[in-house]
């Protein structure tokens, strides 16, 4: 039940970013039920990029973070949003980000500031 929570807040986060910055697009009829298919998709792939790709590049990237007090951390959430959209169109779903700065980058702020939000709002069981 908690994995479905979060992958309904992952795709409302991600609803959030798509209206508000241009250059993140779900290329499909707005509000239908393909739409939001697409959305929960992608909030699947953005998961498991978030689950297996994430805890690799922070490892990695753990000096850089500490010289930058963490916000390194965004430029990563940035590329995991990239790298989702990458996924996206190998798999020919119609999700798209444009470029890193300012589609992606603004983009995954929203989608962690309104993720954290619905996560405060919604049990998730613990």
């Amino acid at each position: 039940m908690k994995f479905i929570i979060r992958t309904l807040a992952a795709a409302v986060a991600l609803w959030v970013a798509v209206q508000f910055i241009p250059g993140i697009d779900v290329n499909a009829p707005a509000n239908s039920a393909q739409y939001w298919g697409v959305l929960l998709l992608v909030a699947l792939i953005f998961g498991v990029v978030n689950a297996i790709v994430k805890p690799i590049v922070k490892a990695l990237g753990c000096a850089i973070i500490f010289l930058t007090l963490g916000l390194f951390l965004l430029v990563i959430n940035a590329g995991m949003l990239l790298l989702t959209s990458w996924i996206s169109g190998q798999l020919d779903i119609p999700f798209h980000v444009a470029d890193f700065y300012p589609s992606a980058f603004w983009g995954a702020i929203i989608v962690s500031v309104v993720s954290w939000l619905l996560g405060l709002i919604l049990p998730d069981g613990d």
